[in-house]
């Protein structure tokens, strides 16, 4: 018998193809789901910064009383004072609204 090897047949593309597919099937929503927690931690991690910077502006000038609100990338940090209900201090909080990948957020510290 003689054979010919001229280039791939369709079997063995659509093979191929199949198995590539299959492949992407299973990491392209891991992938995903990996972009979503990376942006889920550095939005947090800039709550975080922007609390501990209120609170070292805090030990320079008194700012208690200040409510305002950084954009960044489109995310927007809401900063106010609170008075806690255990020990009467004022504390400050740091507030992401939640969007449509991303759940809301917020942290507060009290100055030491």
């Amino acid at each position: 018998m003689f054979w010919k090897n001229d280039g791939y047949f369709l079997l063995e593309l659509l093979l191929s193809l199949s198995a590539l597919f299959m492949l992407s099937m299973f990491f392209v929503p891991l992938l995903i789901d990996l972009a979503n927690q990376s942006q889920h931690h550095i939005r947090d991690k800039r709550a975080k910064q922007f609390l501990f910077e209120e609170l070292q502006a805090n030990l320079i000038e008194d700012r208690i009383n200040t409510h305002y609100a950084i954009t960044l990338n489109g995310t927007e940090y809401k900063i106010y004072w609170r008075l806690t209900s255990v020990s009467g201090q004022k504390e400050v909080c740091v507030k992401v609204e939640e969007n449509t990948l991303l759940p809301s957020f917020e942290d507060c510290a009290i100055p030491e």
